[in-house]
């Protein structure tokens, strides 16, 4: 399934941390590797052009030995969201951080495990709700 989306991971300190994901490494869950962002110190992304090679990479974040998890921030845009989605370390686990003005949007959860699962829509709040979706279902696997 083609969805384009970009993810960026800021986090002070991490040189060390991200060098090795700036390199293909085919043994991990996730496809790809990141760049340095030119204008910041501390900054990395990523883009997938497909679902599938982006499945993993959130635990895979998190199993990191960072310097300073407190400020480990990673900002998603999937391709049909309105904004980046944030996420940042609480008690050792990514996890999103709700934004003012927007929801997140799931829509139905499959009947089998044959496609990864779905990240779902980051929406302004006052947009209206697509048929089928809805802000409390939501996919138990890790969509990223």
């Amino acid at each position: 399934m083609s969805r384009i989306a970009q993810v960026i991971v800021l986090a002070q300190y991490a040189n060390g941390v991200m060098e090795p994901l700036t390199r293909r490494d085919d043994s991990r869950s996730w496809g790809g590797h990141f760049e340095q962002l030119a204008m910041f110190a501390d900054g990395w992304m990523i883009e997938f052009n497909r679902v599938r090679p982006r499945s993993g990479l959130l635990r895979h974040l998190e199993s990191l030995e960072w310097p300073r998890p407190e400020s480990v921030q990673v900002l998603i845009h999937d391709e049909e969201d309105d904004c980046f989605g944030l996420w940042m370390m609480r008690d050792g686990v990514l996890t999103e951080v709700s934004l003012p003005g927007h929801r997140r949007l799931h829509p139905p959860v499959p009947a089998t495990d044959e496609f990864p699962p779905d990240p779902g829509l980051l929406w302004q709040a006052e947009t209206a709700v697509p048929a089928g979706f809805s802000a409390e279902r939501q996919d138990k696997r890790t969509a990223w």
